[in-house]
């Protein structure tokens, strides 16, 4: 609460926080359309790959013709205009700049740029989610050690899901899990970028005139995503996964307190305190009644009979014990929330959510039978998807992190749902990923 107030006195003080924003996808799209709308907060620069692309985005989103093509950050932060390149060094090493988001693609460029952020003293926003999966204890670490914030991004759901644990906690609960939804089957593991629109029920049209990445969306439906995002939020506040991973029980919003409960107690947890996502389907298909698919949510322990009976009577939905309830957030809006991060980085000097230990990782599994030196290409792609684990099954298994997949060559054949290990691929050892992520296996393992 009082961010806004604060905002706007930053507004009225001609002191507003200023931000830059690497990536121009759907993510950044929706940011772009809500922050020309938000008192104390400026946008002076984008980065991406493509320098036109980054202007489409801002297009698309609102801005009028007027505000772009300054010819530097620093006469954009004076002018109130965006600087559009295609260098995201030359964003984080500017001196008007005080605020990175980092909505890049890649794992690997997350953390490249987390480590310039530290060298540069820049506050950094991590929608990466592939980075903060692959080594964000680590990044984190590094971020504290150079006096700057690395923060999870808030709209998406791990940040939400942060806050409402935080919240459960704050307020004297047990959190027993925490999650969020997403439409899943079985059968979407092996989903391409080529057979992903008509799962989403997408038409060419749709696709043509939207900002929709295939391989990204792809991510999300078969499995990848949902891994990457529940080892974050393992990774920030301490609760894990089970030792098979995601599960993803059909289950709507009156049955999680039902569903979403220990075994020994009539539910499905391996254990308390884990992290487990929700299908919206049930496993033929249909539609489960009154789904989480947009939405997260905490399943609470009552800690005695007094609270167990506050549940029952200030309404809320338990399971049959009445020990257990649920409360849960139905939609995140994404983008458009995350003015909420760089609110309390600027202003309270407080991430929303950050990873603060090593519980769970993200590994590579294989889509289809593959031969000897076929190339990978990582998430959301042709051939592997990412499996949740508890990070100590990694690291003795010696698994390959999703993260380090793309590019990687099999040295002899897999099978279709064959968990990869490092052994299994020759891949750039050398690469500040692979150095960052062994530096974190070292650190936290």
């Amino acid at each position: 609460m009082n961010l806004h107030r604060l905002l706007k006195q930053r507004e009225a003080d001609n002191k507003p926080l200023k931000v830059a924003l690497i990536g121009t996808g759907k993510f950044s799209s929706m940011f772009l359309s809500q922050v020309q709308r938000t008192p104390g907060m400026r946008l002076v620069a984008v980065a991406d790959d493509n320098a036109a692309r980054a202007r489409a985005a801002l297009t698309r989103s609102g801005w009028p013709a007027s505000a772009l093509g300054p010819a530097s950050i620093h006469d954009a932060a004076r002018q109130g205009k965006v600087f559009c390149c295609d260098d995201a060094l030359h964003v984080i090493a500017d001196a008007d700049v005080e605020i990175v988001i980092d909505a890049s693609a890649r794992a690997a460029d997350g953390v490249a740029h987390t480590l310039l952020c530290c060298e540069y003293r820049k506050d950094i926003i991590m929608v990466n989610v592939g980075a903060d999966a692959l080594a964000g204890p680590l990044l984190a670490r590094r971020a504290r050690e150079a006096g700057i914030i690395y923060s999870l991004a808030y709209g998406d759901q791990p940040a939400l899901i942060c806050e409402m644990v935080d919240w459960a906690r704050a307020c004297g609960f047990e959190v027993v899990a925490a999650g969020k939804g997403t439409k899943y089957l079985p059968e979407f593991h092996t989903s391409t970028p080529d057979t992903v629109w008509p799962y989403y029920g997408f038409t060419d049209e749709m696709v043509a005139a939207g900002d929709f990445d295939a391989r990204l969306f792809n991510s999300f439906l078969d499995g990848t995503k949902s891994a990457l995002e529940m080892a974050s939020v393992a990774n920030a506040t301490g609760l894990t996964p089970a030792p098979q991973g995601l599960l993803y029980p059909p289950c709507g919003v009156d049955d999680l307190a039902r569903v979403l409960r220990p075994r020994e107690d009539g539910g499905m947890l391996h254990h308390r305190g884990q992290v487990e996502v929700v299908s919206s389907l049930e496993r033929d298909g249909r539609a489960v009644f009154r789904d989480l698919r947009w939405g997260v949510y905490v399943t609470l322990a009552a800690g005695s009979d007094f609270v167990r009976d506050s549940f029952r009577d200030y309404g809320l939905v338990t399971d049959p014990s009445g020990n257990y309830a649920a409360m849960y957030k139905p939609y995140h809006l994404i983008g458009m929330e995350l003015g909420m991060s760089v609110a309390s980085i600027g202003l309270r000097r407080e991430p929303t959510g950050s990873p603060t230990a090593w519980h769970a990782d993200v590994i590579a599994t294989a889509k289809r039978d593959m031969a000897a030196g076929e190339i990978l290409d990582g998430a959301g792609g042709y051939g592997v998807y990412g499996r949740l684990v508890p990070a100590r099954t990694s690291v003795d298994d010696a698994y390959l992190p999703i993260g380090l997949a793309d590019g990687a060559v099999l040295k002899h054949p897999v099978r279709q749902s064959q968990l990869i290990r490092m052994s299994d691929v020759t891949c750039d050892e050398e690469s500040v990923a692979a150095r960052v992520r062994r530096e974190m296996e070292h650190a936290f393992a």
